[in-house]
């Protein structure tokens, strides 16, 4: 018994990818792509990407909390 495992499609495809398959790829390749941006970019500037991510974090709340806030005020009932 050998310690290398060399099971498993390694190859490419014979047909090029079409149609959904094709999109999907391209959409994950567009992520991959923002997202490494997204990284660097926090990284050069780790107090701006700090106050954006906490301002983002404080809309969310308020939005929340408004939200609820109605919800819990409507007076009419289910029954």
């Amino acid at each position: 018994m050998t310690d290398e495992l060399s099971a498993g499609f390694t190859g490419t495809p014979a047909e090029p990818l079409t149609g959904v398959p094709k999109v999907a790829k391209g959409a994950k390749d567009a992520v991959v792509r923002e997202s490494a941006a997204v990284v660097a970019g926090a990284a050069e500037h780790p107090h701006a990407a700090t106050g954006i991510v906490l301002t983002i974090g404080a809309l969310a709340f308020a939005i929340g909390y408004v939200l609820g806030r109605d919800a819990s005020s409507n007076s009419s009932r289910w029954w």
